[in-house]
Parts: C-alpha cells; structure tokens; sequence
C-alpha cells in the first residue's frame, strides 16, 4: 500500500461503513439491494452524513476568513508603509509587523486554507470508494466483492448502468440522464458562486483582485463540471450533484445569516431584523413622513388681575 493509501485508508474504511450501512436501510424497507435506485439512495445518504460531519470545520472556515477580512485594512498600511524598500531590514520589520497583526487578530495567513486541507482527503476516500465499487473493486472493510459487484452492476431505472459514462455510454438513457445531471451541476455551481459574489462582499472587497479573480472562477468552475462530466460515471455523478446541492443550501444559509459585514446581505439581515424587533414592539416605528406633524397647541396666556392704586404704589416702592 503507497503512502496516501495508508491516509486514506481508515477513511475509506469509515465511507464504505456508510453507505453500506444506508444500503442494508434501503434494502430493509423494502427496496431492491441490486437496483440502481437503491444505491443511488445511499450514495445520497452517505453524502449528507459526511458533508453535515464537516459543519464544524466550514463555520472555522467562516470565522477565519472574516478575521482576515477585519485586518486586511491594517495589514494594508504596512504594505504601504513599506512599499519600494528592498533591503532586509525593512523586509524584516514589515514581516514582523504583518505576524503581530495576525496574532492579535487571532488568525493566520494558513487559518482559512486549513479547513480546506483537511475536507480533501474525505472527498478522495469518498471519490476513491464510488469509483473502484463502480469497477466492481472490493474495498478495505465492508463494502466486499460480492456489495461492489452488485453495485458495479447495478443499472438507474433498469436501463442506465451506474458504472458508465457518456464516454463510453451503451444506451442513449445514460447520455441523457448524465446531460441533465452536467446541467444540474454546472447550473447550481454558477448559483453558488453568483451569490456569494453578489450579495456576500462588502465595497472593499469588491474592490480587491480577490474579487476579480472569484469573477473569473464564476464562469471557470462550471466549464470544469461541464467537460468533466464526459468521463465520470453516473453514480460518480450522483455524489458531485448531491454536494453541489448540499453546497449551494449551505451558502443560502450562511449569507442569509452570517453575512459579510457591509455586505449587501448584512443590510438586508439588519433590516429583517429591525422589522421583526418593530413587530415585538421593542423599537418605537418611525415616525411616517407622509402624515404632517401634529402642532401643538398653544398655551393660553394667564389673564393678569386687577391691581388697586394702593396696591400699586406699594409695589412701586419695593422696585
């Protein structure tokens, strides 16, 4: 066994348990164990379990990105402050500079990528486990020879090998079934990524090269689904749809209530908000400005009484 084998391994180990595990669920039930629709259920259900695993690991993710987000203008100034200087002391200081704000800010330039680091490995075991079942290869613990031939054999609807691809599709269903599947996939990808580029970014990131680069991956990434498609297998497929999905609902969930601060889903949070607080009645309404403000009434003046000529002269005197 090679050296990312030995990695993956257990991980392997932990997948193949799952979606046997959905698998013997589906077929309790009632469901056939050896159609297609059986083990595209558990394919399904393998990757809610693992994508929902991974929450933990996405909000960090969240959290790292909007601390950097909140020293970038600081880290800013040092660049400027050293901009044109080329010697090793000024190297050193604005190195030293840029470490201290990330230590008080409580991140680091690696803190946002991590999160990533550590998904990758799960979605190779996983894509490593589809594809050898898919070949009618045993796996590493319970998915045996005779569940992997069974899945490799297993056919959607009766006519669509799971195992096959439009690159070497047997019957017209499997190209058609994997075109609406391409079409799903690129289609919730752009969605994604439009919502995050369009609701989830305060000015100043707008106004970054960050921002023209995840431009230019909004039009990328979709392609990639769209040409990859060609060549994985459907039930390869049924997992990059699933979470794609799943992807595409986090997001909504997240700008909607985690936005970026400044962000046009941070003023729309603020104004939900602000409307359900005036429902409770723990804001005063404004007032409307089409109604025209209530004049007060003037105080009447207090009449003066009648003063006598001695009375008078007396109070002369005391002035």
């Amino acid at each position: 066994m090679d050296f990312l084998g030995t990695i993956l391994w257990p991980i392997k180990w932990v997948i193949e348990a799952l979606l046997v595990g959905f698998h013997a669920i589906f077929s309790a039930i009632g469901l056939d164990p050896a159609a297609g629709l059986t083990w595209v259920l558990s394919i399904v259900g393998l990757v809610l379990v693992v994508r929902a695993a991974l929450i933990p690991i996405f909000v960090r993710q969240i959290k790292s990105q909007r601390r950097m987000l909140e020293i970038s203008p600081q880290l800013k100034k040092i660049q400027d402050k050293y901009r044109g200087k080329r010697d090793q002391f000024s190297r050193e200081a604005m190195s030293r500079e840029t470490m201290e704000a990330y230590k008080k800010a409580g991140t680091s330039p690696f803190a946002s990528c991590l999160p990533l680091l550590l998904q990758m490995p799960i979605f190779f075991g996983l894509f490593s486990v589809l594809n050898d079942a898919q070949h009618s290869k045993p796996g590493v613990g319970l998915l045996n020879r005779e569940l992997a031939n069974q899945f490799g054999e297993a056919e959607l609807f009766g006519i669509a090998p799971l195992h096959e691809s439009i690159s070497t599709a047997s019957h017209v269903s499997v190209t058609i079934i994997a075109a609406v599947m391409i079409v799903l996939m690129t289609g919730s990808q752009f969605i994604t990524q439009l919502q995050i580029m369009s609701k989830n970014q305060s000015p100043e990131m707008k106004n970054s090269p960050m921002f023209k680069q995840q431009k230019v991956l909004l039009y990328i990434l979709p392609l990639v689904f769209a040409f990859s498609g060609f060549a994985f297998p459907l039930g390869v497929m049924f997992y990059w749809l699933t979470s794609n999905f799943w992807t595409m609902v986090q997001q909504f969930v997240v700008i909607r209530s985690m936005p970026t601060p400044g962000s046009e889903a941070a003023l729309a949070r603020e104004a939900r908000l602000a409307k359900k607080r005036r429902r409770r009645g723990e804001v005063e309404p404004e007032a409307d400005a089409t109604k025209p403000a209530e004049v007060e009434a003037p105080k009447k003046a207090q009449r003066s009484q009648p003063v006598s000529k001695n009375r008078a002269k007396k109070q002369g005197n005391r002035r």
